[in-house]
């Protein structure tokens, strides 16, 4: 029913769709209606943890942070700050902020931003490192 060619076609349209289509969704969500489950913006002060490590066997501490935890933040794994037994996915104005954070896990830091959680996920987005 199909030959090669007509299957490269299929598979080519489905491969560039796949490509463009987060371009799509980022450019909804920057000009969209505004998340009604955003909140103010707060500061929060905790534990900057590598969420691979965190999230799948509880790593936290200055030397799994100093070790494993800088380099799988530095290696692109996404980055949280615990707090008060908290998790919070940290990001800053749309895009990650690993190479600011990723010296300082397994440290304790103080983050201002907004706060939004949804499915029971914690994010801290447009966050700044608060200097004391």
């Amino acid at each position: 029913m199909f030959n090669s060619t007509s299957k490269f076609a299929v598979v080519a349209t489905f491969a560039v769709a796949l490509t463009f289509s987060p371009l799509a969704f980022a450019q909804e969500h920057e000009h969209g209606k505004q998340d009604l489950t955003a909140a103010a913006e707060k500061t929060v002060t905790g534990e900057v943890v590598d969420m691979m490590c965190y999230v799948d066997h509880n790593a936290v501490g200055e030397t799994h942070g100093q070790s494993c935890g800088v380099k799988c933040i530095k290696g692109g794994g996404p980055v949280g700050i615990v707090s008060d037994g908290k998790a919070y996915l940290v990001v800053g104005e749309h895009k990650p902020m690993n190479d600011q954070l990723a010296d300082y896990c397994g440290k304790t830091i103080t983050l201002k931003g907004k706060m939004a959680e949804r499915g029971g996920i914690a994010m801290i987005e447009n966050a700044e490192i608060v200097k004391k």
